[in-house]
């Protein structure tokens, strides 16, 4: 049985949880909180990042969300997330860099910073300037997205891949955090819309964070 070292609104954690789900592979999920001192999971992973996947019986372990999804990519043929030629690959992979990194840093991050651990460990009140310039980029970043969906049909072309997974996982913690601003971007919100109807999304959208609770329309296909 795999095992799922993971935080509910980590979205590296989210995006491995979407592309297993899509693949068909049960896990059990251990909760782990980054901010804290854990011995156990530190022996899984020095660096204290989550998501790790365990399979304890095989002694298998896999650290890093990329490192996941491409190990499945490898031993499972079923809904393949990195398809096509050469170039189509690298396009996903492109793509998947851009959300993780980028997309996270600029948007996500902040948001996590600033309206989960300021609230949950250092009972601060967020930098309303540091959220207005992660809102900003969100927006800029959807405004990016509705230009790939002009052009194609998922993210990375005509079929679902570890882009959309990527991206989806990124955006549905932004959402809950209240940092996206839907109006004027139809596209990339028919999308997600699509994103959230998908089986392997239920899971996330029904998880709520204590204390933290997502905006009315966070879970809702039609938003």
């Amino acid at each position: 049985m795999w095992h799922l070292y993971q935080f509910p609104l980590c979205p590296f954690s989210r995006k491995v949880r979407l592309a297993l789900a899509e693949k068909g592979v049960a896990v059990e999920l251990k909760r782990v909180s980054p901010w804290l001192q854990d011995d156990e999971f530190a022996d899984l992973n020095p660096a204290g990042q989550t998501p790790v996947l365990v399979e304890e019986s095989k002694g298998i372990v896999l650290v890093d969300s990329i490192a996941i999804a491409e190990y499945f990519e490898e031993v499972l043929d079923k809904a393949p997330m990195i398809p096509g030629n050469a170039i189509a690959r690298a396009e996903v992979r492109r793509l998947v860099q851009w959300f993780d990194g980028k997309l996270h840093t600029d948007v996500v991050a902040p948001l996590m910073q600033e309206r989960m651990i300021k609230r949950l460990v250092n009972r601060d009140a967020p930098d309303t300037n540091v959220l207005r310039k992660a809102m900003t980029a969100a927006n800029g970043h959807l405004d990016y997205i509705d230009y790939l969906l002009d052009h194609r049909r998922w993210l990375a072309g005509p079929a679902l891949t570890l882009a959309d997974l990527a991206a989806a996982a990124q955006l549905s913690v932004a959402d809950y955090l209240g940092g996206l601003d839907w109006r004027g971007h139809k596209q990339t919100a028919g999308w997600y819309a699509g994103m959230k109807s998908r089986p392997s999304f239920r899971a996330l959208l029904s998880e709520r964070m204590e204390v933290i609770q997502p905006p009315a329309h966070y879970d809702k296909v039609d938003f």
